[in-house]
């Protein structure tokens, strides 16, 4: 019987644990969502959100370079614009609120890596995320027509020193539209972070009280993935890959782990996972009301991205992630 081995061996001290620990987790990993406003002086709290705000470019700036200090070294933007129109004009408006909050983070952070998502719900008058009309309380999305100005934003966004442009859309052939755009306007360089695999989901909610993104009307599984299919999942991500992705993301994180698991296996790219607004508030709630240790929670769910195989973790946590990592 001395013979077997006992796994719980290497379970009896913190020393041993950290030695034989398979997944790691760092500031490294980390990228920092923001919300840039036009209607803000400084920053607004947004309610089912905890700790998360609405920014103005000064406030977003400084919230960077707190973030930077601790050890962040990528945020991914979000812009809402003070006017709203159907043809989400201030998406790409070279002066528009993301624009302007680029510029502004690459002159006080140089080596700050910033991230723009690029998509048109925030713009729009009616929240949705391309071009669309309503039929019977329904919305139908232009497919070919919303592409053609979600290029106009990625290039925009180059233009103003993005890193990376992010498309969130979930439209067809965005990807390679996107690359020939980026191309052809002399932005070779730019990297192009694809939500590849985005689901339609309940836990966006309080994301759309941060963005101020909610449809006016029908909602977006016309377009956003349907959370029973995985392999349509990877299917999505094999037509981002081919048309030029150099990044490609799992959103939500925690509820579609084994699609994060699936992208990874099958096509090894560096991988994203969005640990998105309700998950983020279910942890708070729950700490709030005592029963769960946030610090403790939230490193097991980093923990739980890395080991399904995420690169990158987009997550509200990253400031709070990086100065416990540090201790």
């Amino acid at each position: 019987m001395h013979l077997l081995r006992r796994p719980r061996r290497l379970r009896s001290s913190a020393t041993l644990r950290s030695l034989v620990r398979e997944t790691s987790l760092s500031a490294d990993d980390l990228i920092l969502p923001l919300f840039a406003s036009e209607k803000v002086r400084d920053r607004v709290a947004v309610a089912s959100m905890p700790g998360v705000f609405q920014l103005s470019v000064g406030e977003l700036v400084a919230e960077a370079k707190s973030a930077y200090d601790a050890g962040v070294k990528a945020v991914l933007l979000f812009g809402i614009p003070a006017e709203k129109d159907e043809r989400a004009s201030q998406a790409y408006a070279a002066d528009g609120i993301v624009q302007r909050t680029v510029h502004a983070l690459k002159v006080a952070l140089p080596d700050m890596l910033v991230i723009t998502d690029v998509c048109l719900c925030e713009f729009m008058s009616h929240g949705h995320c391309g071009i669309t009309r309503f039929k019977d309380g329904q919305a139908h999305v232009d497919n070919d027509s919303s592409v053609e100005l979600l290029v106009q934003t990625a290039v925009s966004h180059a233009a103003a020193g993005a890193d990376v442009v992010a498309p969130s859309d979930m439209m067809d052939g965005r990807i390679g539209a996107i690359r020939t755009g980026l191309d052809a306007a002399g932005f070779q360089e730019t990297v192009i972070m694809s939500y590849a695999a985005k689901f339609a989901s309940a836990f966006y909610g309080p994301f759309r009280d941060a963005a101020e993104s909610a449809p006016i009307a029908g909602d977006r599984r016309s377009y956003q993935m349907d959370a029973a299919n995985a392999q349509e999942a990877l299917r999505e991500v094999a037509l981002d890959v081919e048309e030029g992705a150099d990044i490609v993301m799992v959103k939500p994180g925690l509820a579609y782990l084994d699609i994060l698991w699936r992208v990874k296996e099958r096509f090894g790219l560096p991988t994203a996972a969005y640990n998105v607004s309700g998950e983020y508030a279910m942890i708070k709630a729950a700490s709030a009301n005592g029963w769960l240790d946030e610090r403790a929670a939230v490193l097991e769910a980093m923990l739980a991205f890395k080991r399904a195989g995420a690169d990158l973790i987009v997550t509200y946590w990253a400031k709070d992630v990086a100065q416990w990592l540090a201790k």
